[in-house]
């Protein structure tokens, strides 16, 4: 997948996985990772090296994750605080918020 000229791809199983993001001219790596809870995916850790920075690669990533929620019919739990910033600003994926327990 590309986004915006960033390059996503997805690795994981029903445990775990990781969204990486790539950019042309470099060979650093943007990782979003994730652990499987249910029928949900706790994003858990956003990193986006310095060099690959300010190009909206955590962005881009938290997109992939939450198109493919859409996609595939889980839900996110917003662990990480640049994903759950992203939540909040985007208040039209409220519907793909996993139900934490009371």
């Amino acid at each position: 997948m590309t986004i915006e000229g960033i390059e996503i791809t997805h690795q994981g199983d029903e445990a775990r996985g990781e969204y990486r993001a790539t950019v042309p001219g470099s060979r650093a790596v943007g990782r979003l990772t994730w652990k499987g809870r249910g029928n949900a995916r706790i994003a858990d850790h956003t990193l986006v090296p310095p060099e690959i920075g300010g190009r909206g690669v955590a962005a881009a990533l938290v997109d992939a994750l939450v198109a493919d929620a859409r996609a595939e019919g889980f839900t996110i739990v917003p662990a990480c605080s640049y994903v759950d910033a992203q939540f909040r600003r985007h208040p039209e994926w409220a519907d793909l918020l996993a139900e934490t327990p009371s």
